[in-house]
C-alpha cells in the first residue's frame, strides 16, 4: 500500500468532497468524487472534473502548434510484458486506457482514444499537475520573480513565517524533501494529513490550505529525506502565485499554454471560488495539449522564439540531485528517482529510458519525456485502483518499445 499512497492519492481529500454537489450539470452521469466511481461512470467523471470544483480557465493559444504525422506509424506496435507479446489494442483494453499519444520530434507516431474519449475530450491530470506547477517555478526563476531556489519559503509567503516551512528552501520543497511531517496515506480514522487537506479543500475557504501547511511540524532536517506531499505541491503553487502576483492559470497561459501552442482551453481547479489553484492536482486538458506540454519540456522551455525556462532547466528538474531523491532511495524495491516534481526512470546508457523522466498521476496518468530519443508520450488511464504497479511497469515496457521502434525515424 505504501507504494500506492506516496503518489498523492488525495483519498481523504476526495472523500471529503464526495458529499458536495457538482458546480454544474454534466450531460454525462458522473460520480461526486473520482474515488467514488463505478467502472461505468469513471471515464465520464474524469472527463468532467472541471464541473466538480470552481475552476479558472487557461485560455488556448492564438495559434496552435501543429503536430504533423510522423513518417512511421506505431499502430502495429507490439511489446513484451509479463512473459507475453502484447499489442497496443491489448494494452488499452486491459489497462483501461482512455488516451495514448506518442510524439517523435513533435510529430505524431501514435494517437489513440478509448473509453468514450475523442480528440476534443479533456481529462483530469491528478498529480501530473505537480510537474506543471514545478515548471512555473522555473518560469518565475527565469523572470526574476523568484530570486533563487535557495530562497526560503517564508520570503514569499508571510503566512509561513513562524512555521516549520519558514526556512525551508524552495528547492527542497520541489524535491519533496522539506523535512516537515506529512502522511500522504489514507487513514480512515481521520489522522492522515491528506484527510486534513481534503477538509481544507471541501471548506472552499480562501487560505485554508496554507493554514493547514503552517500547522505541520518538523520531522527531520530539510534535504535529508524524501516524503511525498500533495500539500507541498500546493505550497509551491502558492509561492509562484505570490512571487509573480498572478494566478497560476494566468501565469501558465502566459508562460506555457500560449507559447507552447495549446489548441484548446484548459481548466485548473481552485481552492475556493476565484481563489488559489490547487498546485498538486486539478488541471484538465486535451490529449494533444498534454503532449505539447511534454514537448515544451523536451525543448528546454524554448517556445515561440523565446526562452521561458532557465537554460538547462530540463536537466535540473528531470534528474535526482540529492542523496534523498536518488535512484532506489524513495521507497523499498522501487527503482525510480525524483527530480523537481518529476519521477526519473533508472539510467543506463543505451537503454530506451536512459535520461527519461515522467509526470505521474493516480489511476494511470503519465506525461513521459525522453530528451535523448526526442520522444514525448502521454497516457490517460482509468485504472480501477488508485495505483497499479504492474500497470505502471507495463506502461514503461510499451513506451520502451515505442522508443526502440522510432529510433530509426
Amino acid at each position: 500500500m505504501a507504494h500506492i499512497d506516496r503518489r498523492g492519492l488525495l483519498l481523504g481529500a476526495w472523500a471529503m468532497l464526495a458529499a458536495r454537489p457538482t458546480f454544474a450539470q454534466s450531460r454525462e452521469s458522473i460520480a461526486a468524487s473520482p474515488l467514488a466511481t463505478t467502472a461505468e461512470n469513471q471515464a465520464a467523471t474524469f472527463r468532467n472534473q472541471d464541473l466538480a470544483r470552481p475552476v479558472r480557465t487557461i485560455p488556448a493559444a492564438g495559434r496552435p502548434r501543429p503536430l504533423p504525422p510522423h513518417a512511421r506509424s506505431l499502430a502495429g506496435l507490439s511489446f513484451e510484458s509479463g512473459g507475453a507479446t502484447r499489442t497496443v489494442d491489448d494494452y488499452m483494453a486491459r489497462r483501461r486506457t482512455a488516451g495514448l499519444l506518442v510524439l517523435k520530434r513533435g510529430e505524431v507516431a501514435l494517437e489513440r482514444y478509448g473509453m468514450g474519449n475523442g480528440p476534443e475530450s479533456r481529462w483530469t491530470s491528478f498529480s501530473t499537475a505537480k510537474s506543471m506547477t514545478a515548471t512555473l517555478t522555473g518560469a518565475a526563476l527565469q523572470d526574476g520573480a523568484i530570486r533563487s531556489l535557495d530562497d526560503p519559503v517564508g520570503r514569499y509567503l508571510p503566512r509561513m513565517v513562524g512555521s516549520a516551512y519558514q526556512d525551508v528552501s524552495i528547492q527542497n520543497v520541489l524535491r519533496m524533501a522539506s523535512g516537515v511531517a506529512w502522511t500522504e496515506d489514507y487513514d480512515p480514522t481521520g489522522k492522515s494529513d491528506v484527510v486534513a487537506l481534503g477538509a481544507a479543500m471541501a471548506s472552499l475557504r480562501p487560505g485554508a490550505i496554507l493554514d493547514l501547511m503552517a500547522s505541520r511540524h518538523r520531522a527531520v532536517p530539510q534535504g535529508t529525506k524524501f516524503n511525498y506531499s500533495t500539500g507541498e505541491s500546493c505550497l509551491v503553487g502558492a509561492v509562484v502565485a505570490a512571487a509573480t502576483g498572478k494566478p497560476l492559470a494566468d501565469y501558465y497561459a502566459e508562460k506555457v499554454w500560449g507559447p507552447a501552442g495549446m489548441e484548446a482551453d484548459g481548466y485548473w481547479q481552485l481552492e475556493s471560488p476565484d481563489g488559489l489553484e490547487l498546485g498538486g492536482t486539478g488541471v484538465s486538458a486535451r490529449l494533444r495539449d498534454y503532449g505539447r506540454f511534454g514537448q515544451f519540456i523536451l525543448e528546454d522551455g524554448v517556445a515561440g522564439g523565446r526562452r521561458i525556462l532557465p537554460e538547462g532547466w530540463r536537466e535540473l528538474a528531470g534528474q535526482p540531485d540529492s542523496e534523498a531523491t536518488g535512484f532506489g532511495k524513495l521507497e523499498k524495491d522501487y527503482p525510480l528517482g525524483y527530480g523537481y516534481q518529476w519521477w526519473v526512470l533508472p539510467r543506463k546508457a543505451g537503454t530506451a529510458h536512459d535520461r527519461a523522466f515522467t509526470a505521474q498521476g493516480i489511476f494511470g496518468q503519465f506525461v513521459y519525456v525522453n530528451p535523448r530519443e526526442q520522444v514525448v508520450a502521454v497516457v490517460w488511464s482509468a485504472w480501477r485502483q488508485s495505483w497499479q504497479t504492474d500497470s505502471e511497469f507495463e506502461t514503461y515496457a510499451l513506451l520502451a518499445a515505442a522508443v526502440e521502434a522510432l529510433r530509426a525515424g
